[in-house]
């Protein structure tokens, strides 16, 4: 192994933080929270898996910060109701072997199916694209005094999360969900100080960091995953992303995480890529070059990296300091010790279909066939890599029934 090689490098995330390589464990919904929205030994043990597979920094599955807004049926929730000593063993199972591991904290706004939610809230009374409007309510548009409480709820979710041992958090600041919204000029039509001009649409996300800053330190990382552009007329702009980055750089804010679109415009699901794209295998690289332009802190890329040499290329071209991975680690958990000991190694993913394109998109596939894998791992058991497309989708219906075709995304 080469000792120039980037990939295995260190990088400094705050004054006196510091992640041991740069491999950055994406987000990915592990639906492993119990009836009361805690943590369950398996996902305890998932991570446990996850700590000694030598990934640098990890990030959980999107935590809510408030049980009446739900993404998903098992989210994990940290609030006033929650019982701290879970969040203390999950912690601990996932900062072994000095990794790195960071809360996704996230509000779903209007993101919040009809089954979890009778009357979700958004920065404005704007329903969901009519194809989803089946599975969504028309959400009712926030008071300012509700918007200040979800701050406050921000904040004491990560003040917890740095109380019960995690290093770090990450606001869901991208597909689609609260802050996400109120960044979206098509989904926040406000007409006070939260919305209208860029300056006021990033109010929301600006009052959350300074509130979590507030309460954990300055050497306690703070990240934030945004989007590039949610790829939808009148949405959220590469401009306008590009500006937010900026700001929340000279707020203070510690790293940044690339991604785009939203349950509409579901771009981070991946598809059909330009030549380019696919020969550097990352989906938002170009855009993180023009990123890379007004940003020192960290900034990481997230979606189609398989090869250890594409993520040695782009970190050397300055395009991103961390690569970002997800789907992989789902299927081999030990796969970024692989990527740090061998320059040449690649990573395989099966194509995920049952040959009927509709029941594929009403099963979720894309997600449901990972959160299997997810399980498998959590109760000690093997990933199994060739896993049929239609026994998930069998198994899916005789565990859960009905509630795996309701509208979901990770």
């Amino acid at each position: 192994m080469s000792n120039t090689r980037l990939l295995t490098s260190s990088i400094a995330l705050t004054e006196n933080v510091s992640a041991k390589n740069r491999l950055f464990k994406s987000a990915m919904s592990e639906q492993l929270g119990d009836k009361n929205f805690a943590p369950t030994p398996q996902l305890v043990h998932l991570f446990d898996v996850w700590s000694k597979g030598g990934t640098g920094v990890l990030i959980t599955g999107n935590v809510m910060i408030d049980r009446t807004a739900l993404g998903e049926p098992k989210n994990v929730v940290l609030d006033k109701k929650s019982e701290l000593s879970l969040f203390k063993q999950w912690a601990e199972a996932g900062t072994q072997n000095n990794t790195q591991l960071w809360m996704q904290l996230n509000h779903p706004g209007k993101q919040s199916p009809k089954f979890l939610s009778t009357e979700p809230v958004a920065p404005s009374a704007i329903p969901l694209a009519k194809a989803l409007q089946s599975g969504f309510n028309t959400p009712r548009a926030l008071s300012e005094k509700e918007i200040f409480a979800i701050i406050e709820d921000f904040a004491f979710a990560a003040e917890k999360a740095q109380e019960t041992g995690f290093s770090g958090v990450q606001i869901h600041g991208a597909h689609g969900y609260l802050v996400n919204q109120f960044l979206s000029p098509h989904h926040n039509r406000r007409e006070d100080k939260w919305g209208g001009s860029l300056e006021n649409r990033m109010r929301f996300v600006r009052e959350i960091y300074q509130a979590i800053r507030l309460r954990v330190g300055n050497n306690f990382p703070i990240g934030i995953k945004l989007n590039s552009a949610d790829f939808q007329k009148g949405g959220f702009s590469p401009e306008d992303s590009i500006q937010v980055m900026k700001t929340l750089q000279e707020d203070g804010i510690n790293l940044i995480e690339i991604s785009g679109g939203n349950y509409e415009k579901p771009a981070m699901m991946g598809g059909k890529v330009k030549s380019s794209t696919e020969k550097r295998e990352a989906y938002f690289l170009e855009y993180a070059e023009k990123a890379k332009e007004v940003l020192t802190i960290p900034l990481v890329v997230t979606g189609g990296f398989r090869s250890a040499s594409a993520m040695e290329a782009a970190l050397k071209s300055g395009a991103t300091d961390m690569i970002g991975i997800a789907r992989p680690l789902a299927v081999d958990p030990n796969v970024s010790n692989k990527l740090l000991t061998n320059e040449s190694h690649k990573i395989h993913l099966k194509t995920l279909t049952t040959g009927v394109k509709t029941l594929d998109f009403m099963a979720m596939l894309n997600i449901t066939w990972y959160e299997h894998q997810l399980s498998r791992i959590g109760n000690k058991k093997a990933p199994k890599p060739n896993m049929s497309a239609w026994l998930l989708v069998i198994k899916t219906i005789s565990t859960i029934g009905l509630i795996a075709f309701k509208k979901r995304r990770a």
